[in-house]
């Protein structure tokens, strides 16, 4: 089996007389991944909830050992350990980069918050890691056209954690649109998801106890720095500062499934819409009017996330998007009723309705076919965790590379755009080649965001 160095054992080997780099690309620490038959050592970083699920749900995967955790907040790491790994010998870090130090890793799984995402993330290609990133993963477009550029400059392999495009079930039903099963799609029906609050100012709370000097400026990120408050510490998925909408039922918390889910079945997975219009003002409501289901577009509806979605309130206006061939993609359906994670395609011959892990169609012999393969048989995200851990041995494309999940944000992210630039009936035209507005520079303006000294990305060297 051949030997793994770490990035402390290449910094000894140097000599201290070469000046070397704080991170090192993964080129010069001539990794190219482990071998067939060796597992793939894996850290966490990021340790709230969706981490235990990940942890939960990847433990029948025996390709893969989780090695160390790390979260800025230190009673996260015991909390983390106490709830899902008393069993297992861990290394727990306050700081990722003495993890990348101390460790023998081949890949990260990047479950922080969505505002740290793409800092933690670029560290860890240039540290010679692959990377499973949460999703949505980055916070602004041009954020996320960086971190494809680093993912293809330090050839890392990417998954986004967009699970649904490693669900078989829903594969084979985008695979039916994109083949032509129900003819040319004229339009395409996806929900209208709560956008992000901006945050009021609230009175600073204390500090909570535990937690290592400075970790609160670690969390805070590239955002402006804010006095602690539990609300921006523990709901930050609520707030535009670190999140596009990343609750349930939110445009980058379900958005970003949806919308990849979208973007697998038109087989636009490296492009995206050419037009986007603002229909109606935005205004703050529920994400449903809980009316009852109606049948004939409601043939995948799932109680458990109309349950999710009823409580959630927030900035939402319906959205209009139109691809090059003419693709009318229609963000306008409510949270009680439809497909939540997935969308509805409308073609010549009939309708496929796509959910998480349910499909069906009209007329119904569209999908009631033998060779649908379908509801899954092992936890959700197992699968794409799987894919990963696989791709990391290969080589090879990941069923959600970094570039896919690119695309799929982008909808998310021009959603909030149009929303905020607040132009209702006019067609702001997208480039989706330069990922620019032609005809908008205000819309522009809001691609990326300035951040905050000592957070910047480095440069891909």
């Amino acid at each position: 089996m051949k030997r793994r160095w770490n990035r402390r054992e290449v910094l000894r080997a140097a000599g201290a007389a070469v000046a070397v780099p704080a991170l090192v690309p993964g080129s010069a620490l001539g990794r190219n991944g482990p071998g067939a038959n060796e597992r793939v050592n894996v850290a966490i970083i990021g340790l709230g909830g969706r981490a235990r699920a990940i942890v939960n749900e990847s433990r029948g995967i025996a390709d893969m050992r989780i090695v160390a955790v790390c979260d800025c907040f230190a009673p996260l790491c015991e909390a983390f350990v106490q709830a899902v790994g008393k069993d297992q010998k861990w290394s727990t870090y306050e700081d990722f980069r003495q993890m990348f130090d101390k460790e023998r890793l081949d890949g990260v799984m990047v479950e922080t918050t969505t505002h740290a995402r793409a800092w933690v993330t670029v560290h860890a290609m240039q540290a010679g890691l692959d990377v499973y990133i949460e999703k949505p993963m980055c916070l602004t477009i041009a954020e996320g056209r960086y971190l494809v550029r680093a993912a293809r400059r330090y050839n890392r392999v990417t998954q986004v954690g967009t699970q649904q495009r490693s669900m078989p079930i829903n594969n084979w039903a985008s695979d039916l649109v994109k083949n032509g099963a129900i003819g040319k799609i004229k339009a395409v029906l996806a929900p209208n998801f709560v956008g992000p609050d901006r945050w009021p100012g609230k009175p600073p709370q204390p500090l909570p106890p535990g937690g290592r000097e400075g970790w609160w400026d670690v969390w805070t990120n590239q955002a402006e720095f804010r006095p602690y408050h539990r609300e921006l510490h523990r709901a930050w998925a609520r707030w535009w500062a670190y999140d596009g909408g990343g609750r349930c039922y939110g445009v980058t918390g379900w958005g970003t499934h949806s919308y990849d889910q979208i973007q697998r079945a038109l087989g636009t997975d490296e492009t995206g819409p050419v037009e986007v219009m603002l229909e109606e003002p935005v205004t703050i409501q529920p994400s449903g009017k809980y009316e009852t289901p109606k049948e004939e577009i409601d043939l995948t509806r799932l109680d458990y996330l109309v349950r999710l979605a009823r409580p959630v309130e927030g900035p939402r206006a319906k959205v209009r998007m139109w691809y090059a061939d003419g693709t009318d993609l229609r963000l306008h359906l409510d949270g009680d009723w439809g497909p939540g994670l997935g969308a509805i395609f409308v073609g010549e011959k009939g309708k496929i309705e796509i959910n998480r892990n349910k499909v069906a169609s009209n007329p119904p012999e569209i999908v009631n076919r033998p060779d649908n393969p379908g509801p899954i048989q092992k936890p959700e995200t197992q699968y794409h965790i799987e894919n990963w851990v696989k791709c990391v041995k290969t080589r090879q494309r990941c069923n959600a590379d970094i570039e896919y999940g690119q695309r799929s944000s982008t909808l998310c992210y021009l959603v909030n755009i149009v929303r905020d630039v607040g132009r209702v009936g006019e067609k702001l035209r997208w480039d989706p080649e330069a990922e620019r507005f032609t005809n908008c520079d205000e819309a522009n303006a809001m691609l990326a965001r300035p951040r905050r000294k000592g957070y910047e990305l480095p440069a891909l060297s």
